[in-house]
Order: structure tokens, then sequence, then C-alpha cells
């Protein structure tokens, strides 16, 4: 008989990031139904799902409810870094794990949460990296107004000024706001050499829209002189945004069109593939190891199997690909393969961009 192990599903599927939260839940829920499919496993995942709508104040008392109610130890949720941050006390509280699949802005290391996604080492540092030699450092930034947001545009504040260069402007909207005309007119004023795009949902798509119509009135900000920049737009996010993302840079593990060990469009983006991964991660942590469910994550990172999962047991980051692609055509052609790179939360080995050689350009 396999053992059913009780396990939590935590995203909202409504209101500013659901195409988001949707991509994850797809690639967790894949996941189950092969492990759950797997003779060779000893075990079962029995899910227990709770649905926030977007409501930053359910996530708290749900991720709640699935522990207690649920008798899970382990849930799979939060796309926000608001949102995780809400549920962290409360998984200290009952020992619970939170298995968090999106790209977040790193400086944070908790005992009860496994980050399958990338953070500014695997993200930031090499998109900054590539754009500086190619368009210029004079970069302006955008973000929702909260965590993520201003986050990542602090690290590029430092990093722009480490590399010599400037900083035009920097400016935020609520979330789902798309009050955007602001942003775009500075941009016009300062006409920088890129911009660092860390607006979610239908922020980011009507800006997104707004831009490409002044490219449209100014070459200065086509695709080719000054590039939009993200670190979270996925292919799941694409068909929402349209044409208009044509040329937009974006930096993260996983690209559908791109070869590696996932396949070839097996996922239909990195959060899809991250969801996937984690699940799996968690079965062969837990297989063959009646109890280990209840444990500690700690204690479960201390075991034989976790260094097969490629998590670090000190900071619970993993190890990636870490690849820049171009959205062109509806879908991102990859430009860049960095290789794998360990999760460095917290920069201990540094923050050095690997800048290319500057792009030289004829001047009439």
């Amino acid at each position: 008989m396999k053992r059913r192990i009780n396990i939590g599903l935590l995203y909202s599927r409504s209101g500013s990031y659901s195409l988001i939260a949707d991509a994850c839940r797809m690639g967790v829920l894949t996941a189950v139904a092969e492990v759950n499919g797997d003779q060779a496993l000893d075990l079962t995942f029995v899910l227990t799902e709770r649905d926030p709508g977007g409501n930053i104040d359910l996530y708290g008392p749900m991720c709640e409810e699935i522990l207690h109610d649920g008798g899970a130890r382990h849930v799979f949720g939060c796309v926000t870094s608001w949102s995780r941050k809400e549920v962290i006390p409360v998984l200290e509280r009952a020992g619970g794990t939170l298995w968090y699949n999106q790209p977040y802005e790193g400086f944070e290391a908790s005992d009860h949460v496994v980050y399958s996604h990338a953070c500014p080492n695997q993200h930031l540092l090499p998109l900054l990296g590539w754009t500086f030699g190619r368009f210029g450092r004079r970069g302006y930034l955008t973000g929702s107004n909260y965590i993520w947001g201003w986050e990542m545009n602090r690290l590029a504040r430092e990093l722009i000024a480490d590399a010599g260069g400037e900083t035009l402007g920097e400016r935020y909207l609520p979330i789902g706001s798309t009050e955007v005309d602001r942003m775009i007119d500075e941009i016009r004023a300062t006409r920088p050499d890129f911009i660092l795009n860390n607006l979610i949902g239908a922020s980011q798509y009507r800006f997104l829209n707004a831009y490409a119509e002044l490219g449209r009135q100014d070459k200065h900000f086509s695709p080719d002189r000054c590039p939009i920049l993200s670190c979270n737009l996925t292919e799941c996010e694409l068909h929402a945004v349209g044409p208009v993302a044509e040329g937009l840079v974006a930096a993260g593990p996983y690209f559908r069109d791109a070869p590696g060990p996932a396949g070839v469009g097996r996922f239909g983006s990195s959060h899809e593939a991250a969801g996937y991964a984690a699940v799996w991660r968690l079965a062969r942590l837990l297989a063959g190891r009646p109890g280990a469910e209840n444990v500690p994550l700690s204690e479960l990172l201390a075991s034989t199997a976790a260094a097969e999962t490629g998590i670090d047991p000190k900071t619970h980051h993993t190890v990636l690909p870490v690849l820049i692609a171009q959205a062109e055509g509806g879908s991102f052609r990859v430009i860049k393969d960095c290789g794998s790179v360990a999760g460095d939360p917290y920069l201990t080995r540094g923050r050095e961009l690997a800048l290319p050689a500057p792009r030289l350009r004829v001047v009439p």
C-alpha cells in the first residue's frame, strides 16, 4: 500500500497575477499526477487546495487551514513576495514548509521555505551584465509598489552605480494600476539606455503597450536601442501582452523553445517548470522514508536524498540554468546561456557583473 501524504496548494486563480498562478498550479498538478501514478514510489500525494482570490489578507488564514484542517506539512503556493511573507509566520508556528516557485528579490533564507525559482544572482545580475556592454549603463526603473519592485530596484540602483552608470528615474504603481502616463513621460524626457520592468499583471501589460507606442513615435525607444528588461515575464503572460512584447529581454531558468534537461516545449513557462520540479523534489526527499513528511525541513535536507535535488541545505535555494532570451514572434528566443548557477540569495559570492565587450556603433 502506498503512503498517503497530504500536501497543500495555495494559489490565487483570480486577480492581477492569476496567469502566473495558473501556470504554477498546472506544473504542480502535472507532477502530482505523475508521482501518484509511479508504481516505483511508496507514496501518493493528496491535495488540499485553497484560493485566496488575490486577497492578501486571506493567505495566512488559508495557509493555516491547509496545515491544520488538511493535515499537510508541505504547501506549494504564493506568487508575490508579499503573500510569501504573509504565510511564513504561519509555517513557523506549525512547522510547515512552503515550496515557492517564483523568481524573487533575494535576501531571504527562511527555514520554512524552499526557493525553487531564481534569485538575483540567477536573473538580475546576468541580465544587467549582458545589457551594460551592449546598450549602456543609464537606466530607468519601474515597479509595482510592493516588495518585489522595491528590492529589485534597490539592487539595480546599486549595480548601476557600481558599474559607473546612472539611474535616471524610478517610479512605482499600486498593484493593478494602469496609470502609466507619467512613467512614459519621464522615459521620453530622460532617454535612458534601458528600462528595468518590475511591474506585474495589468500594470505591466499597459506599460508595455504605452512603451510600444512611444517607440513608434521615436526610434530611440525601439528594442534595438533601448530595450525593456524583465526578470519575471514569461510565456504564460505573452498572449495577454500581445505583439507589444516584441524585443523585450528576459532572464530565467527555462524558456519553452530552449533545449535542456527539461526538454524543449515540455512546459509552458518557467513558472510551470518550477512547480513541476518542486513536487518531484519533495517526492524524492520523502520516498522510502515513512514519517519523513512530518520532520522539519532542515532534517529533510540533511538526508542523502537531498543531494540529488539540487537544494542547498543552508539557504534552501536551488541550482538552476541561467538563460537570457528575447521575445520574438510570440515566444522567447534564447540569446545567451550562462550555464547552471547555484542560488546565492545574499550575494555572498560577490555581485560582479560579467560584462561583454562594448557594442560599437557607427556614428554618422
